[in-house]
């Protein structure tokens, strides 16, 4: 279901150029980035998933900080991993995303954590940008940032 915006809190328009093998800037020149395919190891460029994994990563890290105040907790200190795999599919388009949301928090275990994803699921614009379209992998690891960096290093 589309869900249309009531009002527009921020605007910005990138450009690209070259696609996969080209560069990619924003309007106000904030992000000026070359691209090369996520295979390709060129020294000083990005790719698409890439990008889209940092913003995801993110925009889900101040979901769980204004959920979690919401309950009274501070997640300031919340390492979220954002793993994007991209891949085939069995769909006339031949390709797709999957991505994984990988977080911690210090002094919280796994399972209390659980809930707090699923609430900033439900709030984060990115979670409701992909929600149905993209499989999406809430994960949550006992409370350190080296507990969801190893987990997210061990799923690659």
């Amino acid at each position: 279901m589309t869900v249309p915006l009531t009002s527009s809190l921020y605007r910005t328009t990138a450009h690209a150029a070259g696609g996969r093998t080209g560069s990619v800037r924003t309007d106000d020149g904030r992000l000026d980035v070359r691209l090369a395919p996520p295979r390709k190891k060129v020294p000083g460029t990005t790719n698409p998933e890439q990008l889209f994994a940092a913003g995801f990563a993110a925009c889900f890290t101040s979901a769980l900080a204004e959920v979690a105040a919401e309950f009274g907790a501070d997640a300031s200190s919340a390492h979220v991993a954002c793993e994007v795999q991209l891949g085939t599919t069995d769909t006339p388009a031949g390709y797709g995303l999957a991505v994984t949301l990988t977080v911690g928090l210090p002094g919280w275990r796994a399972p209390d954590l659980q809930p707090l994803l699923h609430r900033a699921d439900a709030v984060c614009p990115y979670s409701q940008a992909v929600r149905g379209n993209v499989p999406l992998t809430l994960l949550a690891v006992d409370g350190t940032a080296e507990a969801a960096e190893a987990a997210a290093d061990d799923r690659a």
